[in-house]
């Protein structure tokens, strides 16, 4: 059995190459495999585990951590594998296809990337989530992609996407296998055929897992709680009330939200407003007084003043209930107020989003941003895209996703006074993935590594000693 699994191994394995395919340069696409290899491995034990598993227990946050530092060295050898390819003209006839399934391969790693960072259970989920869902309703993906909706994300980040990479890498190697790697085009470059030194790439990659599980233990996935609204709620009520109002008179960011759709093709006054307090209420026969009906019977200018007198009092309001006040917006938000500090009022509003859509965090984390603590918390740890937020960690000693940093170029330059700047950097970005998939069959622009000639540093021959 040993000796077949052995044999089986030998055939799948390229034999000869050209000498300089056994330089480092040449495992870079072994090692981005590895990677994706520890990535599945510490993604099902961890998926297997559950959230709570991998932020409290020591093993389930190392594997966290080996997590982190496997996607770090997977974006960063499948990026530079593409280069070396790219310098080398790789992509030419007939490893055309070669090219583009690299292409999309490396689309699918970043987008899975993300999804990554909305299920690790921290601050950096909330912060990145929100960030998420702006871009993907801003270029219209919002309607199928909710990245508030940890269940679809859940199955898409651990089934979906991996089944599609696994697609992808199965292909792209079987039709390296079949074509063999690509040979210097130039005719004043050869190179002479070799045995592949598949033990030197083993130990390459057995170096990579070394390094990976190494620096898992010296620089940790950081960890930053996730804010809730209860803690607000205790800490700066004000805060709470201030966000409520504004929820009850459509001035919040989600009341006016711009890309109106799914999901955020609800009233916050229903949801955030209405529906909690006839909870209170039920569970609370001290509230005799119905002060959302008496808000109601108000003309519409009485109901106007009533919200513009709410947003005054809750400026300077210390959270101590109101003794003599009557205006029924007041009285309705100082009784959600209570209901948040008693760790009642997000659970309402989870359980209202499930009847919706399950797994929703929507409510909860549009609350959250339309209080502007999270970007307040965010722009305090230099996380936001402006601070270049995306090329760190939430500790700041660990590397982030620095393959991010073009967004952040993006907003300081082209789409720094866009107010549709979600939607036009999907065009953006969109359009290069085109042109990067179109490269290999547009005349002159494919002759682009000719006139570099990097070719010259990666093809050259290593001088035999003396």
């Amino acid at each position: 059995m040993a000796s077949t699994l052995k044999q089986a191994l030998k055939d799948l394995m390229i034999k000869d190459a050209p000498a300089y395919a056994n330089k480092f340069f040449y495992s870079l696409g072994f090692l981005s495999a590895i990677s994706f290899v520890m990535l599945i491995i510490s993604g099902t034990i961890m998926s297997v585990m559950g959230q709570n598993w991998w932020l409290t227990s020591g093993v389930g946050k190392y594997l966290r951590s080996v997590h982190m530092w496997s996607t770090q060295a997977f974006v960063l050898f499948i990026l530079l594998h593409m280069l070396i390819v790219f310098f080398t003209s790789g992509f030419k006839r007939p490893r055309r296809l070669t090219w583009v399934l690299g292409v999309l391969m490396f689309l699918f790693v970043m987008i899975e990337s993300e999804f990554g960072y909305v299920l690790r259970g921290d601050f950096s989920s909330q912060w990145r989530g929100l960030q998420g869902a702006d871009f993907y309703n801003g270029n219209g993906l919002g309607y199928w992609i909710n990245s508030l909706n940890y269940k679809q994300i859940y199955g898409i980040h651990i089934v979906a996407i991996p089944l599609v990479i696994i697609g992808l890498l199965m292909l792209h190697y079987l039709l390296v296998r079949v074509l063999g790697i690509a040979k210097p085009y130039r005719p004043e470059i050869s190179a002479k055929v070799v045995p592949a030194n598949h033990l030197l790439l083993f130990a390459r990659g057995g170096g990579l897992i070394a390094m990976i599980l190494i620096l898992a233990a010296l620089i940790p996935s950081p960890y930053l709680k996730s804010i809730s609204i209860q803690e607000i709620a205790k800490q700066s009520p004000n805060i709470v009330a201030t966000t409520l109002v504004k929820e009850f008179d459509g001035s919040s960011d989600t009341a006016g939200y711009v890309d109106n759709i799914a999901p955020y093709t609800f009233s916050t006054r229903d949801v955030y407003i209405y529906a909690p307090y006839a909870q209170v209420r039920q569970a609370n026969q001290s509230v005799a007084k119905d002060q959302i009906a008496i808000f109601q019977r108000e003309t519409a200018d009485v109901q106007t003043e009533q919200l513009k007198a709410a947003t005054t009092f809750f400026g300077t309001w210390d959270g101590k209930t109101p003794t003599r006040n009557t205006n029924p917006v007041i009285l309705a938000v100082v009784s959600l107020v209570d209901m948040a500090k008693a760790g009642l009022y997000e659970p309402a509003l989870t359980a209202a989003d499930e009847a919706v859509s399950a797994g929703s965090s929507t409510y909860v984390l549009r609350f959250l941003s339309d209080s502007a603590v999270l970007e307040d918390k965010a722009t305090g740890i230099n996380l936001t895209t402006e601070q270049y937020g995306m090329l760190r960690e939430e500790g700041g000693h660990a590397p982030g996703a620095w393959w991010l940093a073009p967004i952040g170029v993006l907003n300081h330059t082209v789409l720094a006074s866009d107010d549709n700047g979600d939607r036009d950097a999907s065009i953006i970005f969109g359009s290069f993935f085109l042109l990067l998939l179109a490269f290999p069959f547009i005349p002159i622009l494919n002759q682009l590594p000719d006139k570099l000639k990097v070719y010259k540093l990666i093809w050259r021959e290593k001088k035999p000693s003396k």
